[in-house]
């Protein structure tokens, strides 16, 4: 069903920079699997090394270390300052997706959709409706599971429609079909096109 591996991260250094000429992204991963070390994890950290080689600054958060309340409805961000009164991990989150160029939102498939505590976390994005922070912001999904690509439909197509109504831009997917801690190492083809798909941003 999903995981994760660790992965040397840095601080998000000031715009304008370049790398061969091409403008240096801030690319933050967040990772809504509680396994260390295996497949959404380590598919992630292929895209993430993929990115270092053209020059992006990569910072990975892992969700599940986080507490992340539901959102309550209260709407207390669609007004004043626009933003969520609920004091918890996410307060740290907010500023670093703020920041950050591209976001890559990593999760295996629970029952054709996110895992819990990324689902916590895309509701708790409703401050983003209302203060636009994230518009033209570029996403990336990852999403590994036992089915396979097909599987991952109905996820994609839930973070389409909410990411397109926060002016967020698609910049790809990787639908791996994967299950047992780690499996998905083994396959070269899947590793590669994760890789490359870094690079390519």
């Amino acid at each position: 069903m999903g995981g994760e591996n660790g992965f040397e991260c840095k601080l998000f250094p000031a715009l304008g920079n370049k790398f061969n000429g091409r403008s240096i992204m801030k690319i933050l991963a967040l990772i809504g699997s509680p396994r260390k070390g295996g497949n959404t994890d380590t598919l992630v950290e292929q895209i993430l090394k993929g990115s270092k080689s053209s020059g992006h600054i990569c910072e990975k958060i892992y969700i599940y270390e986080h507490k992340i309340s539901p959102c309550i409805d209260c709407r207390k961000c669609k007004k004043g300052d626009y933003v969520c009164p609920i004091k918890d991990g996410m307060k740290k989150i907010y500023p670093k997706m703020e920041r950050a160029d591209l976001i890559v939102f990593g999760t295996p498939i629970y029952w054709y959709g996110p895992t819990g505590p990324m689902k916590l976390l895309i509701d708790r994005m409703r401050p983003f409706a209302a203060n636009k922070k994230l518009r033209g912001k570029k996403w990336i999904v990852v999403a590994p599971s036992q089915e396979g690509a097909s599987a991952s439909k109905p996820l994609v197509e839930m973070l389409s429609l909410s990411f397109d109504y926060l002016g967020m831009k698609y910049a790809g997917k990787l639908l791996a079909k994967a299950n047992e801690r780690g499996e998905v190492k083994r396959n070269r083809k899947v590793m590669d096109r994760a890789y490359r798909l870094g690079a390519s941003l």
